[in-house]
C-alpha cells in the first residue's frame, strides 16, 4: 500500500508520501530559467478550460518542464503530476519545490494513472486531466537523448530512459514490413516503403547508430522539398513507436471518464494529426447523446455518452505565442466535460 499526502478537499490519506518530491532529489536539476528546460504551450488557455481553484485535484500526465502544473498550482489546485523521464522529475523538485504540500509526482506512464489510483484506493476524484502529448522542448535539444537530427546522437528517443525498445532496435532489427507501416501510419511518409527497403539494405552493412547516419539514409531516398527535413517523418514514426504514444493515449482515454468526478474537465494538447484525429474523434463519439445507423426506425441513446463537448474544434496557439515559441504552431487543445 502506498502512503498519500492528505490534501485539502481531496481525502487521500497519505498514499506516495514515499514517492513524492524528496525521492527525485538524488539528480540534478537544469537550472533555474524555467524556459531553459520546457516552454508550455497554451499556457492560459488550459488554465481557462480547466478552471483550477482551492479545493480541486487535478491530474497532469505529462509534467515535462511543469510549466502548466506551475499554472494549475497558482491557483490554488492540488496537482498529481506524472512523467516517465526522470530529468523532467528532477526539474519539476527544483523548479516546484515550494508547494509540496499541493503537489505529488511520480516516474510513469499517463496510461498507468488508473493502477496508481486503484492502488491507493481511490474512485472518481479527479476534477482535471491534462496530457500535453509530443515530445518536451528539453528532450529535442539534447542531443544525448536521440529525438531530433538537428544535432547528432544516439539513435534513442525513449521518453523513458529504462524503457526495453530504443530507436536503433527497431530500425536494425524490424523487418521491413513492419517499418514501412509504421513510416506510414505514424509518420504519413508516402514514400515509406522505399525508407524501409533501404534501410533494410544498409543495416545489412552495418548497423544505424545515430541520429545523422540515420538522417543522411533517409535523405537519400526522398528528396528535400522546403525548410523541413527529408528525415521529419520518420523520425516522428520512430519516436511514437518507440514510446507507445498512440497506445497509451488510447488506454487513457477510455479509462478517464471513470476517475472524473461530474463536471470534471479533460483537457489534451496534441501536436500532430494523428494524435488529434485519434482524440477529436474520441470526443465525438462520447458526446454524442444519440446514435443512428440506417437501419434502425429511430435514434437510440448513446450508451458510451460519458462527456459535453467544451470545444467544437481544437483551440491553437496564438501568433503572439507562436512568435515566441514556433514549436507552438502545431499544438491544438481539446476540452470534454463529465456528465453527471
Amino acid at each position: 500500500m502506498l502512503a498519500v499526502p492528505s490534501w485539502g478537499g481531496a481525502s487521500l490519506g497519505n498514499p506516495v508520501a514515499s514517492l513524492h518530491l524528496a525521492s527525485f532529489g538524488g539528480l540534478d536539476g537544469p537550472g533555474d530559467d524555467a524556459e531553459s528546460y520546457h516552454i508550455p504551450v497554451l499556457e492560459q488557455e488550459v488554465v481557462n478550460a480547466l478552471v483550477p481553484m482551492p479545493g480541486k485535484l487535478m491530474l497532469d500526465g505529462t509534467l515535462g518542464g511543469g510549466g502548466h502544473t506551475r499554472r494549475l498550482l497558482e491557483h490554488g489546485t492540488d496537482v498529481l503530476a506524472l512523467d516517465q523521464d526522470p530529468e523532467a522529475l528532477a526539474w519539476a523538485a527544483q523548479r516546484l519545490a515550494g508547494d509540496a504540500d499541493h503537489l505529488v509526482t511520480l516516474r510513469a506512464n499517463f496510461a498507468s494513472f488508473p493502477v496508481i489510483l486503484e492502488e491507493v484506493g481511490l474512485g472518481a476524484v479527479l476534477d482535471g486531466i491534462l496530457l500535453d502529448l509530443g515530445v518536451s522542448s528539453h528532450q529535442l535539444d539534447a542531443p544525448e537523448r536521440g529525438f531530433s537530427f538537428m544535432r547528432d546522437g544516439p539513435l534513442d528517443m525513449r521518453m523513458d530512459p529504462a524503457g526495453p525498445l530504443c530507436a536503433a532496435d527497431l530500425v536494425n532489427t524490424w523487418p521491413e514490413e513492419e517499418l514501412a507501416r509504421i513510416f506510414y501510419e505514424y509518420g504519413d511518409e508516402k514514400a515509406s516503403r522505399r525508407v524501409a527497403k533501404t534501410i533494410i539494405r544498409r543495416r545489412a552493412e552495418r548497423p544505424f547508430e545515430t541520429t545523422s547516419d540515420l538522417a543522411a539514409l533517409v535523405a537519400t531516398v526522398i528528396p528535400k522539398r522546403g525548410p523541413a527535413s527529408p528525415a521529419t517523418r520518420v523520425f516522428q514514426a520512430l519516436r511514437i513507436a518507440v514510446n507507445d504514444e498512440m497506445g497509451a493515449l488510447e488506454s487513457t482515454l477510455d479509462a478517464a471518464h471513470h476517475w472524473l468526478k461530474p463536471g470534471g474537465r479533460l483537457a489534451v494538447i496534441t501536436f500532430h494529426s494523428l494524435e488529434d484525429r485519434m482524440v477529436k474523434q474520441f470526443f465525438r463519439r462520447h458526446s454524442d447523446v444519440e446514435i443512428d445507423r440506417p437501419e434502425w426506425p429511430a435514434p437510440r441513446p448513446n450508451p458510451d455518452c460519458h462527456y459535453r463537448l467544451i470545444t467544437r474544434k481544437g483551440i491553437t496557439a496564438s501568433p503572439a505565442e507562436i512568435s515566441r515559441n514556433p514549436r507552438s504552431r502545431s499544438a491544438k487543445l481539446r476540452v470534454v466535460e463529465r456528465l453527471g
